[in-house]
This record gives structure tokens, sequence and C-alpha cells, in this order.
């Protein structure tokens, strides 16, 4: 595995479908897309759920509560087994 993209999110609903979408859309394959979840109240999970067997296999999901955004960051580098770390916040994304 080249690379592994971490996201996280807390309530998320309004933007991590664009995200999840643009790490979807890039051409490279050699990747594990990972998304840390502070345990939202709102729709984000079933949004990542949504998306999960697109990825055929390379995305992997946490959810829980966490301690702020670097312990979620944390979380996600911990799991990670790329050589190289991206991380794509939830209200960002990449251009195809």
């Amino acid at each position: 595995m080249l690379f592994s993209i971490i996201t996280v999110c807390f309530n998320s609903e309004k933007t991590i479908e664009r995200t999840i979408r643009s790490v979807l859309e890039q051409s490279l394959q050699d990747y594990e897309y990972i998304v840390v979840d502070g345990a939202s109240k709102d729709r984000t999970m079933d949004i990542v759920r949504r998306y999960e067997s697109l990825f055929k296999g390379r995305m992997r999901w946490i959810c829980e509560p966490d301690w702020g955004i670097y312990d979620a960051m944390n979380k996600g580098i911990e799991i990670a087994s790329g050589e190289l770390i991206g991380i794509v916040n939830s209200d960002d994304y990449y251009e195809k």
C-alpha cells in the first residue's frame, strides 16, 4: 500500500460526500481510505457507509468519541498501513 488517506470528521453531513467522492475519483488506486468519525450526531456515518462498497475493500472507518481533531488524526495514523499518509479534512476535497 503506497498511500493512506485519512479524513477526520464530526457532524459533517453537509460536506463529507464531496470529500469522499474526491478521493474515490482519483486515478491512482494504490491507497487505503480511513475515515475517523468522532461519534457524529447527524447523518455523517450514513453517508460514509453508503460509499464503503465503492472503495472495494480499501475503505476503513472508526466511529467513536475522541478528544478532538488531533486525537482523531492520531487514531487514523495508528491504523494506517501506507508508506505515505495524507490527510484531507471533511470539508476539503482533492481535484481530479
